[in-house]
């Protein structure tokens, strides 16, 4: 016979329920046992096991002041085990387990009867290495890393004022109400398409791939955002699922990711356009503040009215001193100036042109005189003549010989004449 059955059995002295109470092995529908007679036995029995060591990988892990509260998951199946460490244990542990993390510990199984809750109490852990989960996601994430798939260079940017905006999360989650509630207080003429999907558990991947491929095929939405109020370790892995990564990244529409989780961020918080720390967050990235917007316009027409009027009275100034000046207080003084430099300029004008006109015609005269002493008509008007033979002009004798054709200029025309040789002076 097990321990399981002895124990139930009560066939030690330490199983025996409180006197006069039915013994749980000996309970019938006319003689029950009592709760706190079950409770009994089930605590004896779980003291029996002692503190046994256990192997699993940590799924949650949250650091009270009085303690340390975590999840214990199984290496191969869906079994999962809640522990407790208390302070006083928790300053002697390794300081940085996390969730994701492989690890032993030995606890000590407590049945609490006047609760019937089954708790894990930790005396001693260390690590074995990482998790099978958080070695899957490191290697993933180091893949999608090198292929680009985190680059800011190709995150999109949101619009300004989206006409449409989807929304994939929970049906009646605070993440659906956090993100309609607070985009509503900042632009109340906001419009959202929500998909409701299932956001943890096995059927979350698929589940949001569908909701994502019906908004990203809707040519009105303009943003989509995927939300979740945050969530231990185990229940965001679908978030990090490489199937749902790589269909955010191939989405047409900009995707923000608002899973609200610092402590584990998912890798969808990487792939997407713009990632919000909460649902909160989401709201107030996609859409402005209505009020804030406002106080901007007015705020730049005040300081666009203030420079205009900085700039007339500027101009103002400036066209007030230019009237000032003499020549526009007086313009028809500024006409008179120039006029009588004007006649000054033209008796000086005229007067140059009869000096110069009286030097020219002296000069003309002179080289006329000059010209008529030298000029050959002069000697030809004094009675010497020119005389040429063969169309040469014969300063020689001997150059007419006798009987030569002769041509003879006088100051008054010319003449043929015929040589008679050369005669005796």
């Amino acid at each position: 016979m097990t321990d399981a059955s002895t124990a139930l059995s009560g066939t030690g002295p330490a199983f025996a329920p409180p006197g006069g109470t039915v013994h749980p092995r000996d309970s019938s529908p006319d003689h029950p046992c009592s709760v706190s007679a079950l409770g009994t036995v089930v605590r004896d029995y779980v003291a029996k096991l002692g503190s046994p060591w256990i192997e699993g990988e940590v799924t949650e892990w949250n650091v009270r002041n009085v303690g340390t509260f975590a999840r214990l998951r199984d290496l191969e199946g869906d079994a999962v085990i809640s522990l407790t460490i208390w302070s006083r244990v928790r300053d002697r542990l390794p300081k940085d387990i996390k969730p994701g993390d492989h690890i032993v510990v030995c606890a000590k199984p407590e049945y609490r009867v006047k609760s019937g809750d089954l708790s894990y109490t930790v005396s001693s852990a260390r690590h074995v290495g990482l998790g099978d989960l958080l070695e899957n996601l490191e290697r993933l994430r180091s893949k999608l890393r090198a292929e680009g798939l985190f680059d800011p260079g190709r995150k999109r940017r949101l619009p300004f004022l989206p006409h449409l905006v989807g929304l994939i999360t929970a049906k009646n989650s605070d993440a659906e109400k956090d993100v309609l509630r607070n985009a509503e207080l900042r632009w109340p003429h906001v419009s959202f398409r929500v998909e409701h999907a299932t956001v943890q558990g096995d059927q979350c991947v698929p589940s949001v791939l569908a909701a994502l491929r019906k908004l990203d095929d809707d040519p009105a939405v303009d943003v989509i955002v995927i939300a979740r109020g945050g969530g231990d370790f185990q229940d965001l892995l679908g978030f990090s699922d490489e199937r749902l990564l790589r269909a955010v990244a191939e989405a047409r529409t900009p995707i923000v990711s608002a899973i609200g989780h610092d402590a584990d961020r998912p890798l969808l918080d990487e792939v997407a356009d713009l990632r919000a720390s909460t649902p909160t967050d989401a709201a107030k990235r996609i859409v402005p503040d209505v009020a804030e917007q406002l106080a901007i316009v007015r705020q730049v027409r005040g300081r666009l009215a203030a420079r205009v009027a900085q700039k007339l009275q500027h101009e103002s100034a400036h066209l007030e001193q230019l009237r000032s000046r003499p020549v526009l207080r007086q313009p028809e003084r500024m006409l008179q100036d120039r006029a009588s430099s004007i006649e000054q300029h033209l008796a000086r004008g005229r007067a140059a042109t009869t000096r110069a006109l009286a030097r020219g015609t002296t000069d003309v005269a002179e080289l006329r005189a000059g010209l008529r002493a030298l000029s050959p008509q002069h000697t030809l008007d004094r009675g010497y003549a020119i005389v040429e033979v063969a169309g040469e002009i014969v300063r020689d004798a001997a150059s007419a010989p006798q009987g030569a054709e002769a041509r003879v200029t006088v100051a008054r025309g010319r003449f043929a004449a015929t040589s008679l040789g050369e005669v005796e002076p």
